[in-house]
């Protein structure tokens, strides 16, 4: 490797030329490949699907007389899409997405949390988690293919099993594995 002084402006620099640089520069790039086989690999819900399954949820909502607000979080919590119903009041945006995200976040549904926290009063910390958590029936996680991709959560309908069933039909809409029993 050649060094050689320079001036540029009254500076100095010293510039190497040859060989070594270049497989100094190349030589880096094979650890990182290597590391790439490494990360985590994840499922990740389409915003077309969580578009239908909003959809479908409002459309349930609206069948029975219901103005809501639903919306769809990413694994992590953080919101892909959202739909409100003409009417709906102003309090449903927040409450849909905050469900949204504690089904996720949580991995089960919130109606099934909001009983966990009544049978066992020592629970009720989780509810003060973060200002994102609300346990109240209406998310649901959205599971496809064994993985949960997501949350989904309804609000505003008169009642948290009403928010629920219209979770569900956002559910059903793409496919993902049921999460409100079937009543009989």
């Amino acid at each position: 490797m050649a060094l050689f002084k320079r001036s540029w402006n009254g500076r100095r620099a010293i510039i190497a030329t040859g060989g070594v640089m270049v497989s100094l520069v190349f030589g880096l790039a094979a650890p990182l490949s290597t590391h790439a086989d490494e990360l985590p690999k994840e499922t990740v819900l389409p915003f077309a699907a969580a578009n239908r399954a909003i959809h479908a949820a409002l459309e349930a909502c609206k069948k029975d007389g219901y103005r809501v607000s639903v919306s769809v979080v990413d694994r992590a919590g953080v919101p892909r899409a959202m739909g409100r119903a003409d009417g709906a009041g102003p309090h449903t945006v927040d409450s849909s997405r905050k469900k949204a995200y504690t089904a996720a976040s949580a991995r089960r549904p919130t109606t099934e949390l909001a009983d966990l926290i009544t049978k066992i009063p020592t629970l009720q910390a989780l509810r003060d988690i973060n200002g994102d958590i609300l346990m109240l029936g209406g998310g649901l996680p959205i599971e496809i293919g064994g993985d949960i991709v997501g949350g989904i959560g309804v609000g505003g309908a008169p009642g948290a099993h009403l928010d629920d069933a219209c979770a569900q039909a956002g559910l059903d809409a793409i496919g993902a594995a049921p999460k409100v029993p079937v009543p009989k």
